[in-house]
């Protein structure tokens, strides 16, 4: 059974002052720490989450099968994030896809996952899970022009925690999800004082004598979002969504890792 992590007053850090979490900042860390956690923000590539628990239900559900070859478009690459763009091979199965979706937040797998399970059965599985605000808007797209939506997914850092929080559970989709998100190569952001082996993708249980980290982030211009859980001997769930001027993304990280070392010392 987890262990409860002793409550503290929302939007206050021990021994940091409170311009450390700024207004560009939205923080949901259940039982630890709040701040803004309702404001509607863009997602970058956090948005994946949403695609990702969807075809993760599929696959343990029946109604996606692991083994399916499936074979990438022209219309599915894209720029940005990833290896696809940069390899030749062109069929994949839909694990492979979800793991390089995870993994390098690879935006031409992510399109092709979009147009297997689609749009809408992403968004109804968001509501299945209990996000009302936070939904996938469109495909990915490099550049974005002002005839598409003006983003790829918009959310909240609360509904964001209680994902984190569902993929953390002892669900077969959840683990299985928690482990494509063990494997994330990101950890910049609020792992980045956390201490802990970013090789590590083996799924902890709890408790655990050094901590563990399993995330998605988020990145665009202006945009930095990291949502994840990290165990040790408690676990502890969280959502970081920074939105800024353009040029200030270094101020917003260095806030999502203050956030990141009081993780650390609630995780332990």
């Amino acid at each position: 059974m987890l262990s409860a992590v002793p409550p503290e007053l929302p939007g206050t850090l021990p021994g940091i002052p409170p311009d450390a979490l700024p207004s560009t900042l939205s923080v949901m860390v259940p039982g630890v720490l709040e701040h803004q956690p309702h404001r509607v923000r863009p997602l970058a590539s956090v948005g994946k989450l949403l695609l990702l628990a969807e075809v993760a239900r599929g696959l343990t559900g029946g109604d996606l099968d692991p083994g399916e070859p499936f074979d990438l478009l022209d219309e599915d690459y894209c720029g940005g994030s990833g290896l696809l763009t940069a390899l030749s091979v062109r069929r994949w199965t839909v694990p492979d896809l979800a793991l390089l979706t995870a993994a390098v937040s690879d935006n031409t797998a992510t399109n092709a996952l979009i147009r297997r399970v689609g749009l809408d059965r992403v968004n109804q599985g968001a509501d299945a899970l209990g996000l009302v605000r936070t939904r996938v808007l469109d495909r990915i797209r490099e550049p974005r022009s002002p005839a598409h939506p003006p983003t790829f997914a918009v959310g909240t850092a609360a509904e964001l925690a209680g994902l984190a929080q569902r993929i953390a559970a002892d669900e077969p989709w959840a683990r299985l999800l928690l482990g494509w998100m063990a494997g994330c190569g990101d950890r910049s952001m609020v792992p980045a004082l956390i201490p802990h082996d970013p090789e590590d993708s083996t799924v902890r249980d709890v408790p655990s004598a050094s901590l563990w980290v399993a995330n998605k982030t988020g990145t665009d211009v202006g945009v930095r979002c990291d949502v994840g859980v990290v165990r040790g001997t408690r676990q502890v769930c969280y959502a970081v969504l920074g939105s800024c001027r353009p040029g200030n993304e270094f101020e917003t990280l260095q806030a999502m890792r203050t956030v990141g070392a009081r993780i650390a010392a609630a995780a332990r």
